[in-house]
């Protein structure tokens, strides 16, 4: 005698029009899925397969409870597991959206902005610093140069596509290169040491995590606490010297490292 299988609920869910509302999301209450990961699951999906775009905005959590005829803390469970996943992130006077697939990016001598190019993406930049001032404390130490007086500092936010992926902070020593406002939009920084003749060698890195400060979530339009990338990179040309130190944050939910390691010797 054959098991009878669970009966199955369908329900169709009509999104707001720029969606295109011929979506749905099937529910299977006899399943030892919960239902809160079965609409988070299905949502995942259409996210991955393109069906809801980058941009798109869900409706709000009564509207979903009422469509999938499922308990409002359900919706919200479905809902916050996907913001943790980095696919939909919740806005202050815009509601829940689905974001852009996270930058990965690999980890090699290059700029921000030349990645960011090379996977395909439209990398602006706003500058906030770019300015000569006397070297502080600690400042002659990160650049390897004992008695530096002055160095250039660097502020920019880094976006891909008109959204704001990276705040990148960077010491120069004086004089290495001088460059425009403009030529800080337009092009990334390593392009630009490379232009004046810099050979860049090699960098020593290191990554970490934090969560966003006040100022943090204002620029990268996040919430404070928020989870970011962080790294700290000292880059080197080929006669040894520091050309750069550069300490960046990237929102953790937009942006990945990706390192490839090798099997050395035992």
């Amino acid at each position: 005698m054959s098991t009878p299988r669970p009966s199955e609920s369908r329900v169709d869910v009509t999104f707001p029009p720029a969606w295109d509302p011929g979506r749905e999301i099937v529910l299977d209450p006899g399943s030892p899925e919960p239902l809160y990961f079965q609409v988070s699951r299905q949502l995942h999906a259409a996210i991955e397969d393109g069906r809801l775009p980058a941009g798109a905005r869900l409706a709000n959590e009564v509207e979903l409870a009422a469509n999938l005829r499922l308990s409002r803390p359900t919706i919200r469970q479905a809902i916050q597991a996907l913001v943790n996943q980095g696919l939909l992130v919740r806005r202050r006077g815009v509601g829940t959206q689905v974001v852009r697939t996270k930058v990965a990016r690999p980890l090699r001598l290059s700029s921000l902005f030349d990645d960011l190019t090379g996977l395909g993406g439209t990398p602006s930049s706003e500058v906030l610093d770019n300015r000569v001032e006397p070297a502080a404390d600690g400042v002659p130490d990160l650049l390897e140069t004992p008695g530096l007086t002055h160095v250039r500092r660097l502020t920019r936010i880094r976006s891909v596509d008109g959204e704001p992926l990276a705040v990148m902070n960077n010491y120069l020593p004086n004089g290495v290169i001088d460059p425009t406002d403009e030529e800080l939009r337009e092009r990334g920084l390593y392009q630009l040491l490379r232009s004046a003749g810099v050979r860049l060698h090699a960098a020593e890195q290191n990554i970490g995590a934090r969560l966003a400060t006040d100022e943090d979530a204002e620029l990268l339009d996040e919430e404070p606490g928020a989870a970011l990338l962080t790294m700290q990179r000292t880059t080197y040309d080929d006669t040894g010297r520091v050309v750069e130190y550069g300490w960046h944050v990237y929102r953790a939910s937009r942006y990945t490292f990706n390192l490839s390691l090798t099997d050395g010797p035992h």
